[in-house]
């Protein structure tokens, strides 16, 4: 089968076994795959958690069809159209644990479908389990045009919070915020962004931020976060290190916490995906929470596709079809 790989030239397409399912795994045949952040890093050859480097089929979002059973996997049937996450989603084919996927809605297309898995899992995690969200609460989104970002916001107003905050650098993304959520949109780059935020929550900060940036605004999250607020750290595109400063974040008294799926067990993933069936899945259903499609690619075009993204320029998410 085709799949795109990690090679000692770089990225590229090429002829791989196809995979056979075992124990609980679901061979998925491959539709339309999401793009997302990590995957752009592991094009270059970065490692993701426990997968990356030579050798690797990439990708970790698709929509597709059950093609195959393993042994022991249940709650789907051949031919049951299904999007979900994992590793090497790049391909004709690829393996899912049979509880780290969603039956697809029957009013979305596969393009649509592999836009939301990861968004959905990661985001209810951070804003709801993690992020504790509560209705009339204000939550501030980092990094808010990221697929995943938009995403956030559409939760958090979902589940009733009063405030929706959003950050973007691009002022033609930070212009568009408001249509996924957000009351107030600012600039992490603009030194006034936390006199902003705190002028719209009346000096207090808000209750919630959940932090895809880090590094650069570390600080002066702990300046726009009220005493005994919340901080949910589910990235580093700012980078990995930076000044921080710890009496202010004893001052207020800030629980800060760490998320990520690259260290969780498959169990702690199956559980998120059950949590979000049970909270979320019918506003996924009714399409209250959906993200934009920027641009299509055929899988022959998947390195034009990460062209695309590296430049930076889109809304939304970026899609390959098979």
């Amino acid at each position: 089968m085709k799949a795109y790989i990690y090679g000692a030239n770089g990225a590229e397409i090429t002829d791989v076994a196809k995979p056979t399912p075992k124990g609980t795994q679901v061979l998925v045949k491959v539709q339309a795959c999401g793009l997302n952040r990590a995957d752009l890093g592991m094009t270059k050859g970065h490692v993701h958690g426990a997968a990356g480097g030579v050798g690797t089929v990439l990708g970790m979002e698709w929509a597709g069809e059950v093609a195959e059973l393993g042994p022991d996997a249940k709650g789907v049937k051949v031919g049951d159209k299904i999007m979900g996450s994992g590793a090497a989603a790049f391909a004709e084919y690829t393996l899912a644990d049979h509880r780290r996927l969603f039956r697809a809605p029957s009013n979305m297309n596969f393009e649509e479908a592999c836009t939301l898995p990861v968004a959905i899992t990661t985001m209810h995690n951070a804003v709801v389990t993690n992020g504790a969200l509560q209705a009339g609460q204000s939550v501030l989104i980092q990094g808010a045009s990221s697929g995943v970002g938009l995403m956030a916001m559409q939760i958090a107003k979902f589940k009733g919070a009063k405030l929706v905050i959003g950050s973007s650098t691009d002022a033609m993304r930070r212009g568009r915020l408001t249509e996924f959520g957000a009351d107030l949109a600012v600039d992490s780059k603009d030194p006034g962004w936390v006199d902003q935020v705190l002028q719209a929550t009346g000096g207090e900060g808000v209750d919630l931020i959940v932090d895809q940036v880090s590094g650069p605004v570390a600080n002066q999250n702990l300046k726009a976060t009220r005493v005994k607020g919340r901080i949910v750290n589910v990235g580093r595109l700012g980078g990995t290190h930076a000044d921080f400063n710890f009496d202010l974040h004893a001052a207020r008294r800030i629980n800060y916490i760490g998320v990520t799926f690259r260290t969780r067990t498959i169990e702690e993933i199956r559980e998120i995906f059950d949590e979000v069936r049970k909270d979320i899945w019918p506003a996924v259903e009714s399409r209250k929470l959906q993200l934009p499609i920027d641009k299509v690619y055929p899988f022959a075009e998947i390195g034009k596709a990460f062209e695309h993204m590296e430049a930076n320029k889109h809304l939304g998410k970026i899609v390959v079809t098979l």
